[in-house]
C-alpha cells in the first residue's frame, strides 16, 4: 500500500485528490443525463432508467445535506433505515421523482451537489474525520466516509449509465484506487454473518496505489480485516481495482481465484445489496 497520505481518503491531505476526482465523475454524469433522448434509457440498475439514477443522486445528495446541518446543529438525528432496507427506500425515492420534469431535476441535482461540495470543501483537517453525520442508512458515521461513499456511487452508477447505454464501461484508476479502502469498509459494514457456522479466513490481493494484501476473518460475530500475510489462507482473491469496486458493489463476480473456490464464493454471498 502506499506511503502517499493524499491516495488515503481517511487522512485529510486526501481531500483536495478525493473532492478533484468526485468532481470529475459528477460532471460526466451530468454529460451522461443532460441528453433528453436518454432520459427514459434503461441502466445496469434493474428496473432503473436514467432520470431514476438522477433521482437516487438528488434523494443521496439532500440526505446527505440535511445530515450536514443536523450535525452542525448538534440535534438528535432521525432513526436510520439500517442496511437490510436501503435497497428498498433507495428505489422508492429515486422512482418517486419521475413526475419531475428532467430540466428541473437536472438543475436541482447541479444545485444541491454544488452545496454539497461547499460542505466538503469547509471541512477542516479535524472535521476530516471528527465531525460525525448522521448517514440516513447507516448511522452516524465520519464526513469522510460520506464524502468517500458519494464518489463510489458516481464512480459506479456512471458505470451503470453507461452500460444501459451500450458506452464503453470504464472505471477511472485514481477513482477506483481512492475507493479500495472504503470498500473494505463497506463489506465491514454489508456483512450479514448470522449463517456463518465454521469461521474461515480469506485473503484479497489488490495493486495499484492502495494495492496490498489484506485477511478478512468471516466468523457468526462479524467480519473483521487487516493488511497483513495472507499466504496461509485457504483462499486468496486477486482484484485490480476497478474489478474490486464493481465486485464490491454487486454489479460483477470478477477476481482471480487461487484456492478453495467455495470459500470465495461463500465469502460473496454475505452482502446485502444496497
Amino acid at each position: 500500500m502506499t506511503g502517499d497520505p493524499t491516495w488515503n481518503f481517511q487522512d485529510p491531505a486526501s481531500k483536495d485528490r478525493l473532492l478533484g476526482v468526485l468532481r470529475r465523475e459528477i460532471d460526466e454524469m451530468f454529460e451522461l443525463a443532460v441528453e433528453p433522448a436518454r432520459w427514459n434509457a434503461p441502466t445496469a440498475c434493474p428496473g432503473w432508467e436514467v432520470r431514476d439514477m438522477v433521482g437516487h443522486l438528488v434523494d443521496a445528495t439532500e440526505g446527505y445535506l440535511s445530515a450536514f446541518d443536523i450535525a452542525r446543529r448538534g440535534v438528535a438525528p432521525p432513526k436510520p433505515v439500517g442496511v437490510a432496507g436501503m435497497a428498498k427506500a433507495s428505489d422508492e425515492a429515486a422512482r418517486a421523482f419521475r413526475p419531475v420534469p428532467r430540466h428541473e431535476l437536472l438543475m436541482r441535482l447541479r444545485d444541491k451537489t454544488n452545496q454539497l461540495i461547499h460542505e466538503f470543501e469547509s471541512l477542516s483537517d479535524a472535521d476530516w474525520s471528527g465531525l460525525i453525520v448522521p448517514d440516513p442508512y447507516l448511522g452516524p458515521l465520519p464526513a469522510m466516509i460520506i464524502a468517500a461513499g458519494l464518489l463510489g456511487g458516481y464512480t459506479v452508477h456512471g458505470w451503470d449509465v453507461r452500460q444501459g447505454l451500450g458506452a464503453p464501461q470504464v472505471i477511472a484508476g485514481d477513482a477506483a484506487d481512492l475507493l479500495v479502502p472504503f470498500v473494505f469498509l463497506l463489506w465491514w459494514a454489508t456483512a450479514d454473518t448470522a449463517q456463518v457456522d465454521t469461521p474461515y479466513a480469506i485473503g484479497i490481493r489488490t495493486s495499484g496505489h492502495n494495492g496490498g494484501d489484506t485477511r478478512f476473518d468471516v466468523s457468526h460475530e462479524g467480519l473483521q480485516f487487516a493488511s497483513g500475510n495472507i499466504d496461509e489462507c485457504p483462499a486468496i482473491l486477486d482484484l485490480d481495482p476497478p474489478t474490486l469496486v464493481l465486485t464490491a458493489y454487486s454489479r460483477i463476480d470478477g477476481g482471480t481465484v487461487r484456492g478453495d473456490e467455495q470459500l470465495v464464493t461463500n465469502f460473496r454471498s454475505l452482502f446485502v445489496s444496497i
